[in-house]
């Protein structure tokens, strides 16, 4: 994938479609949708019953008749014709009906680190669905760099990891363009899934899907304010009935230690394979966490203390993407002009 701010600056939305949420950049309007992507439809009619919030209360809590579908697997769309319905649904009458009135209505859309050509397409014809004429296609770690305000266009080394729900990616970015970068399987889906895993075996508790977010929140707080332990609701494995528990908090850190030593070794694969100038420059600059999944407990401490480098979140890690993609359609970023030598 190739960016040409050029081309960029001609969009007039810019589109992240996340496994975990999606988010829509409208220029000289900013972010008119933050939303799940999730949707609730009848199974027995195809009627599109709920998107986003409330489609993901329902998660769970729903009858037979009616199933929740994410349209949007590990930054991927694999159900074009659902992930169209919700992105229509999002975005509302009143902005189709602005996009409708331009006739080379462009769109900017964020991708994964080497996607593969089936997933490009597939978010280029979920966009055009919606009226887009021309889509263009940006990694997500350029866009995740420029909305965390590090300065990508220099001829300096600047480290972004992005922590998605599904993957997380890793790359070293300089003079505008990846130097190196690694894609790794794991993200917050699997960190919920070791922790689901160690109630369920330590304690024979099922917990919930959306019960495990507070706790990740009582696990990011520091020594002084986090508990020891902690009182969690789920249903009993033997006997399903309701139960509580409480839980000491320094265990479940330990449970997902494991999944996270995946994004150690992805680092490491990046480092290795970056020239030595471009890793001097990274041990003064340090690495920018970014994504929805950057605030997993444990996280940034572990990748300081496996490093030996500053290791810094970014103001607002969930909407880096979108943001960064938004400021290069608003003609936000400036490329470094490397003209050539006279002979």
């Amino acid at each position: 994938m190739t960016i040409s701010l050029a081309q960029l600056r001609r969009c007039s939305a810019a589109v992240d479609l996340g496994a975990a949420r999606t988010r829509v950049y409208v220029k000289n309007q900013g972010l008119v949708v933050d939303e799940p992507t999730v949707a609730a439809i009848n199974t027995r009619t195809g009627a599109l019953l709920a998107v986003g919030a409330q489609a993901e209360v329902m998660d769970g809590r729903t009858p037979d008749y009616i199933r929740v579908v994410r349209p949007v697997s590990g930054g991927t769309v694999v159900d074009i014709d659902m992930a169209q319905r919700l992105l229509r649904t999002l975005v509302g009458d009143k902005l189709r009906k602005s996009w409708r009135r331009r006739p080379t209505m462009r769109a900017a859309v964020c991708l994964p680190y080497g996607s593969e050509p089936l997933a490009q397409r597939a978010a280029v014809e979920t966009l055009t669905g919606l009226g887009a004429r021309r889509v263009e296609l940006v990694d997500t770690l350029v866009a995740a760099a420029v909305g965390s305000g590090l300065p990508v266009e220099q001829p300096e080394a600047t480290m972004i990891v992005v922590c998605g729900a599904g993957t997380t990616q890793v790359a070293v970015l300089s003079l505008g363009s990846i130097v190196a970068a690694e894609t790794v399987p794991v993200g917050g889906n699997a960190i919920d899934h070791a922790v689901v895993q160690h109630l369920r075996l330590h304690h024979e508790l099922m917990l919930a899907g959306q019960s495990v977010r507070p706790l990740h929140l009582i696990l990011t707080g520091g020594d002084e304010l986090t508990p020891g332990s902690t009182e969690v609701h789920g249903r009993d494995v033997v006997s399903g009935m309701a139960r509580s528990v409480h839980i000491d908090t320094e265990r479940v850190r330990d449970a997902i230690t494991t999944p996270l030593t995946a994004i150690l070794d992805g680092i490491s694969a990046v480092l290795r394979r970056c020239p030595p100038d471009l890793v001097a420059d990274l041990g003064e600059r340090g690495i920018v966490l970014a994504g929805g999944s950057a605030l997993i407990p444990g996280l940034e401490p572990m990748i300081h203390q496996a490093t030996s480098m500053p290791v810094h979140t970014a103001d607002r890690p969930d909407t880096c993407a979108v943001m960064g993609l938004g400021a290069m359609i608003e003609g936000k970023v400036q490329p470094l002009h490397l003209d050539p030598m006279a002979p």
